[in-house]
């Protein structure tokens, strides 16, 4: 009855078929198998799930088949339906509009820094953004920001918002940023050297962002500190990758990227 061999072909993969799909409900306990990381589910994508131990880890998994184990055995996770009890949520926290068509884009724009800025706006205020019909643009590097705010342009009904990093007392992008007279402009900005340090730690799985010392390259001295063997293309994706909602953001840049779109799209009598 049990064939004349047991450990004859893949004994330890079940049979196809017999691998229960199971929706990545948020406080579901599950193991990846291969690392053993075991953690319950704090956010979950079309794409990849996002764990936490109780130690408070965080990591991104893919929702590959047969990719978790629950009350040891293998499971497929799968996207959760969208709940019945209440208004879809957008990963900012704001209602999400069903069946949107990104309105007409309004004069009025964000620039951010760079393209690491721009992606990780994207990722949690795209839907708001494209209800709003505003448009997200990266500088990189805010020198020339005061010939760049005079190329804009900037008049009543066609605001400028600009997001800046490290913007502190007495550093340099304060003393740009102060250069920036006009009612039609708005400039803010987190107090972080780079938009990294925006993602908690704990999102991305780590206990602290690293102190780099003065004179050493940040996103190179993060990467060798946190011991990744990865290029920092490589790293900030892993990073983005790890970021699911708001709540994995610090209070600093959310405060200012929700002001700044308020801001541009404030009624033109406002200005």
């Amino acid at each position: 009855m049990y064939g004349r061999d047991v450990l004859a072909g893949n004994w330890r993969r079940p049979k196809k078929g017999q691998i229960p799909q199971v929706p990545a409900e948020r406080d579901l306990v599950v193991e990846d198998p291969d690392s053993g990381f075991c953690g319950a589910v704090v956010a979950c994508d079309k794409e990849a799930v996002t764990l936490e131990d109780r130690f408070g880890r965080r990591r991104v998994f893919p929702l590959t088949p047969a990719g978790f184990l629950l009350d040891g055995r293998p499971v497929t996770l799968v996207r959760p339906a969208a709940s019945a009890g209440g208004p879809a949520r957008s990963a900012s926290g704001s209602i999400a509009v069903q069946g949107l068509r990104a309105r007409v884009a309004r004069e009025s724009r964000i620039y951010v820094e760079g393209v690491h800025d721009a992606a990780l706006v994207e990722k949690i205020w795209g839907h708001d953004l494209r209800v709003e019909g505003v448009v997200v643009e990266y500088l990189e590097g805010v020198d020339d920001l005061p010939a760049i705010v005079a190329e804009f342009g900037p008049e009543p009904g066609r605001r400028l918002g600009v997001l800046v990093d490290h913007l502190v007392t007495g550093s340099k992008e304060s003393r740009i940023a102060a250069a920036i007279d006009s009612p039609h402009v708005l400039v803010v900005g987190h107090p972080y050297v780079d938009v990294w340090q925006a993602v908690k730690p704990a999102a991305v799985g780590i206990p602290a962002w690293p102190t780099v010392p003065r004179g050493t390259p940040w996103k190179e001295g993060v990467i060798a500190n946190l011991g990744w063997r990865l290029d920092s293309a490589e790293a900030w994706r892993r990073i983005l990758g790890s970021v699911t909602g708001y709540t994995d953001l610090e209070p600093e840049l959310l405060g200012r990227v929700e002001e700044l779109i308020d801001f541009v799209t404030a009624a033109p009598g406002d200005d």
